[in-house]
């Protein structure tokens, strides 16, 4: 069976607003006030709670590296207990979902978000069942852009790790599938959307609705 993995954050669902807003809860609990805007950093919200501190905190003259990681597990805990609050998935992302399944392609998740979390939010949002693997941040030794969390997804999905397309929205996905071996799509409609292009994947998605057509094109048929 071929699969098609995808990532979380960003790149099915918009979950920015709550990230940033676990970050600034932790900004005024150091004193700092709301540091964050989505505005200016939605695009930071995606790429991690560690780099999302580190950079809320220079944007104020307060870097410390030491602060950053006290705060991680504080932030962790925020987080997830609003974790649903402004998260939305993005227009056709659960019909191109359906429609892949119905296809025959096996479906699943690879992220940077710990597992647990991804979990929770998946089934806060009514989605977990519609996916046949979640591999996160910590279900293994290594994460993203090591290439075996994405192998394991496919694997848990029932499909063969050489015949796997991962769908994206930052670098980090790029490079986990071109370490892989397999093609990789990026989104154009997520916080980096601009950027996507310059990255160069085998291909980039503007609306969900062309998703099914694309990983044909670039796997084909599902078995």
């Amino acid at each position: 069976m071929r699969t098609v993995i995808f990532d979380l954050d960003g790149t099915l669902a918009d979950t920015s607003g709550d990230l940033l807003a676990a970050a600034n809860h932790c900004f005024r609990q150091m004193g700092h006030g709301d540091v964050l805007t989505p505005e200016l950093d939605a695009a930071v919200s995606v790429r991690g709670a560690r780099l999302m501190l580190a950079h809320g905190l220079k944007r104020v003259g307060a870097y410390d590296a030491q602060v950053v990681e006290t705060y991680y597990p504080i932030f962790l805990d925020i987080y997830g207990q609003a974790i649903d609050t402004h998260t939305y998935f993005y227009p056709g992302a659960l019909e191109a979902v359906e429609a892949l399944k119905a296809a025959g392609y096996g479906v699943g998740i690879c992220t940077n978000k710990p597992e647990g979390l991804a979990d929770l939010l998946l089934t806060r949002l009514g989605a977990r069942d519609r996916f046949a693997s979640l591999v996160g941040a910590d279900t293994l030794p290594v994460r993203k852009p090591d290439p075996e969390p994405l192998r394991e997804a496919a694997r848990r999905a029932g499909g063969s790790p050489d015949h796997c397309v991962l769908i994206g929205d930052s670098d980090t996905d790029r490079n986990t599938a071109r370490a892989a071996g397999v093609p990789s799509v990026l989104v154009t409609f997520g916080p980096s959307g601009d950027d996507m292009a310059a990255l160069e994947p085998e291909a980039l998605l503007h609306h969900f609705d062309d998703l099914p057509k694309l990983v044909s094109d670039l796997i084909g048929v599902a078995v």
